[in-house]
């Protein structure tokens, strides 16, 4: 069995597993069961500080994404798209898909977005029913101030839609604080449940702003609308899985008991960058960097996959490596959720250090003994 330490899907604890496995009923006629995810939704509420609703729709992330797309976006719809990384950019395919008009605000891919030149461009230009953007973009691992972005978007009266799915429960997230609309996050990332669920976060004026379209919501399964009234109704739109929902009930337990949760990540990535660095390697970001996930280029003379492969083969570690631009330029690794304690990461850097040897990349110091020396 590998030792998981990819950029998402993270490890999974135990009580996790065996809550999926517990005996279950039907979850369309179980009152029992709306209130259990009716409660489960609450604690995620609190967890991200929401006054707003939230729910857990039967499918991965990227179902949260296109939900609230599908959702929002009427043909003609002027959506701006905040790009400053290949999941932020990713948002304008689902625009165009609803029949909106995505434009682009593209930005420097290895920092975070500037909110002072997005300011001056709304001053220009302002005019969009909603905006886009991501908090963590997992292939490159670059942190957006999310609060600062979304404030600015509701200053200029804009909706804004967020994915998060990298970000939540690593770095700490205020909702209603950030004004943010629609926040987009999933099991598999620092919640450390199993990938196939989508977790929503949305607020009364997104709400409102789906019950006023002039045209129907072009979807039934991104539709986030048919869950508002779930409870009362007590009426889901599908069967929900509920084994998964029960595993994800016990991960969110996890985190309410999780009192170090940022710090935890805070101190590990921080070691990461450090040790990394220190032994001779660059980082991809030039600032901006995610407690989640640290992105590596990968050095001269080697390939990615060779890199991967032996981790992978020989230690038993796997690794993420990346896609689109970034492909075969970089290596990830996920501090992220389960993923983030000292034992495994030191496990991981001494996997790349054994790994980079054997491919013949000089290194100033062995990563796992700094790491380590560090966290003393």
């Amino acid at each position: 069995m590998y030792k998981i330490m990819t950029a998402g899907p993270t490890q999974v604890r135990e009580n996790v597993r065996m809550a999926r496995s517990l005996e279950t009923t039907n979850p369309d006629l179980d009152l029992e069961f709306y209130d259990f995810y009716k409660q489960t939704c609450d604690d995620l509420k609190g967890l991200l500080h929401s006054s707003g609703s939230a729910y857990i729709l039967g499918g991965e992330g990227i179902l949260g994404l296109e939900a609230a797309c599908a959702s929002l976006t009427e043909p003609g719809d002027r959506v701006l798209v905040i790009d400053n990384g290949i999941f932020g950019k990713g948002f304008a395919d689902f625009v165009t898909l609803y029949g909106g008009q995505p434009v682009l605000y593209t930005c420097d891919y290895k920092r975070p977005v500037d909110c002072g030149k997005l300011r001056e461009f709304l001053e220009e230009d302002s005019d969009f029913k909603y905006a886009t953007l991501v908090h963590c973009d997992t292939p490159s691992g670059v942190l957006n101030d999310v609060k600062a972005l979304g404030c600015l978007l509701d200053e200029f009266h804009i909706l804004s839609v967020v994915d998060s799915v990298a970000g939540m429960f690593g770095e700490y997230l205020n909702v209603d604080e950030s004004r943010i609309d629609i926040l987009c996050g999933g099991s598999q990332k620092a919640l450390s449940a199993p990938p196939g669920l989508t977790l929503l976060w949305v607020s009364d004026r997104a709400i409102e702003a789906m019950e006023n379209r002039s045209t129907p919501i072009a979807s039934f399964y991104a539709n986030i609308l048919t869950f508002k009234n779930y409870y009362k109704d007590k009426w889901f739109p599908y069967t929900m899985p509920i084994s998964d929902i029960q595993g994800l009930a016990a991960a969110v337990d996890n985190v309410k008991a999780d009192q170090e949760i940022f710090r935890r990540h805070e101190k590990i990535a921080a070691a990461t960058r450090q040790a990394v660095t220190e032994a001779g390697l660059s980082l991809y970001l030039k600032s901006g960097y995610s407690n989640t996930v640290t992105v590596v280029q990968v050095p001269e003379g080697v390939t990615d996959e060779a890199i991967l492969s032996i981790m992978r083969d020989k230690y038993q570690v796997m690794i993420s490596g990346c896609f689109d631009i970034l492909a075969g330029k970089v290596i990830r690794i996920g501090h992220m959720g389960e993923n983030a304690n000292i034992p495994d990461m030191a496990q991981t850097l001494d996997a790349i250090d054994k790994t980079l040897q054997e491919l013949g990349v000089p290194l100033k110091c062995r990563m796992k003994d700094r790491f380590l020396e560090l966290l003393s």
